[in-house]
């Protein structure tokens, strides 16, 4: 580890404790790489076969046997779990003086491994702004994801090296800003799912039989223009101030009278919009909001669609 000062070594001997979506894929990232991958832990049977698929011929052993045998430890538990964890192993004396130790969450910073550097190891906090399916299709969208690191100020350049090493991009992102950092990828991604998924089974009571592959042109396009032209991109009947439309599909999505040929069982949500509704109101609401902010909606407007959207 006496290479670790400057840039990490190219061979570093790297073990990932958690098996979930991230940890196979970054351990098979860095062992990309050229990095050692010393073993990695799983504790559920659904783990250890994802190994099994990802990684063959990996050793499976503990959190606290792999840990001392590691110059890089990554962390790729839930976020809940990272605190106990490294409390668990720094009472072991697992880690090692001069260990790099790094978890991969979004939310938390440097603070929670504090327990680690209690015992002289170097706290990274590394994580990948990308979505992840658990599978080897995700090597194949981990180069160029943008990456938020922090690390004491010395190793900065140690976590945005180890970023590179795995064809990231890596920003530092001071701990105080990771919860609103994490907040906007999971509203903007995760609630993304959420909407299109909603729109497809809308799509499908309407009795369109490939609903996917219908909409997505357009669901594409909105999502290009939002990046490229930001607020300025948004189209439809909120921003028209088209109120007879936005109370029709309020009435439509609220009575859902059309039922797909496909559904042979009423009592599963295939066809069930009943969440729909309350979605389609915040997010009209939001954009009325922003509308009317940006001199896009009169007051007038804005108050006449508020009172649809209720």
């Amino acid at each position: 580890m006496s290479e670790i000062g400057g840039n990490p070594s190219p061979s570093l001997r790297v073990g990932v404790i958690g098996m979930g979506a991230v940890g196979p894929i970054l351990a098979a990232a860095f062992r990309q790489a050229g990095h050692t991958l010393a073993g990695v832990s799983a504790r559920s049977e659904t783990s250890r076969e994802r190994v099994d698929a990802i990684l063959p011929g990996v050793a499976v052993v503990p959190p606290a046997q792999l840990v001392p045998d590691c110059d890089l430890v990554v962390l790729s538990v839930r976020d809940q779990e990272i605190a106990p964890l490294v409390a668990e192993l720094a009472q072991t004396q697992a880690f090692q003086p001069g260990q790099l130790v790094a978890h991969v969450s979004g939310a938390h910073g440097l603070d929670v491994l504090q327990p680690a550097v209690c015992t002289g190891a170097i706290p990274l906090a590394l994580h990948p702004a990308q979505t992840f399916s658990g599978t080897s299709l995700d090597l194949q969208r981990l180069p160029g994801t943008h990456w938020a690191v922090n690390a004491p100020q010395s190793l900065l350049a140690v976590a945005q090296a180890l970023v590179l090493d795995l064809g990231g991009v890596p920003h530092v992102l001071p701990d105080s800003a990771r919860p609103l950092y994490h907040a906007a990828l999971a509203h903007g991604a995760n609630h993304l799912v959420i909407v299109l998924t909603q729109a497809i089974r809308a799509l499908q009571m309407a009795g369109l039989d490939d609903p996917a592959v219908f909409a997505e042109p357009l669901f594409k396009a909105a999502f290009d223009r939002a990046l490229r032209e930001g607020e300025t991109g948004l189209s439809g009947p909120v921003a028209r101030a088209d109120f007879p439309t936005v109370a029709m599909h309020l009435e439509a999505l609220r009575s859902g009278p059309v039922l797909h040929k496909d559904d042979l069982d009423p009592a599963l949500p295939f066809d069930d919009l009943a969440d729909v509704p309350d979605s389609y109101r915040a997010l009209a609401r939001a954009a009325t909001q922003r509308l009317w902010q940006r001199g896009g909606l009169s007051s007038h407007q804005r108050e006449q669609l508020r009172k649809i959207l209720g």
